[in-house]
């Protein structure tokens, strides 16, 4: 087994792009076209991908909805979407034109209820989003922060059967700062569900990093800006996950 790489597409305004810090006003457009972005993923050798509609988390619902459809179509392998999935409808709609599983955040702190219902209903499909800002949740696109500390989030779902955890930490997200691998490993070691790492992926280490972790709990990594700058070549991070 390995740890799972999700190269990811972070859309707004129906480009590709990344944020510093979940700052909208910092975004570095990456591309005009979502789905040719998965289709080169796809071609380096991805069987998962990570999307997030952006604008759709702050607004608490889909807004860049033909640009995840075209994503669906284009990849051949697993989908993972984020951002303002925030009710049962907008859950089942995704599910039903492919998206392999969804990543709920903001609703799993305002409404735990919608995903112990959902991920009991729909086993292996419901992701948590765990972001945090210094240790606590952050929500609503991370333009808010709770008084909810990381690990009480996650233990409230423990027996709630939810596929995995993401993991995020804010502070270092789209800065090639490096992967915070010791938070990320101390949630997996505190909790049983699965830990995906993401922020500040920044080279080849931080995947061999989080992959030496796998029987600690970590599933996977999500990278973003490193594999637009170039820095990280998906086909060699894909190599080292499965070694």
């Amino acid at each position: 087994m390995s740890i799972i790489v999700f190269p990811a597409i972070d859309l707004k305004g129906g480009q590709v792009v990344r944020l510093a810090e979940g700052d909208m006003d910092r975004a570095t457009v990456y591309g005009e076209n979502p789905a040719e972005q998965a289709r080169i993923f796809a071609d380096q050798g991805a069987d998962h991908l990570h999307v997030v509609d952006l604008d759709g988390a702050f607004a608490g619902q889909s807004v860049n909805g033909g640009a995840v459809e075209a994503i669906v179509a284009a990849f051949p392998g697993k989908v993972q979407l984020g951002g303002g999935i925030r009710d049962r409808g907008a859950i089942d709609r995704w599910l039903s034109i492919g998206v392999e599983r969804v990543v709920i955040g903001t609703a799993a702190l305002e409404n735990p209820d919608l995903v112990r219902e959902a991920a009991r209903d729909l086993p292996g499909r419901i992701v948590v989003a765990v972001d945090a800002r210094d240790g606590k949740v952050a929500t609503r696109g991370w333009a808010e922060v709770s008084e909810v500390s990381v690990v009480d989030l996650a233990n409230r779902f423990q027996d709630a059967g939810v596929a995995a955890l993401l993991f995020t930490d804010v502070g270092r997200d789209g800065l090639l700062r490096g992967c915070n691998v010791h938070a990320t490993l101390d949630l997996a070691r505190r909790t049983t569900i699965p830990v995906i790492a993401s922020g500040g992926v920044a080279d080849l280490g931080d995947i061999l990093a989080l992959a030496r972790h796998f029987t600690d709990g970590i599933e996977g990594v999500i990278t973003g800006r490193a594999l637009y700058d170039g820095r990280l070549d998906l086909r060699e991070a894909l190599e080292v996950a499965r070694a």
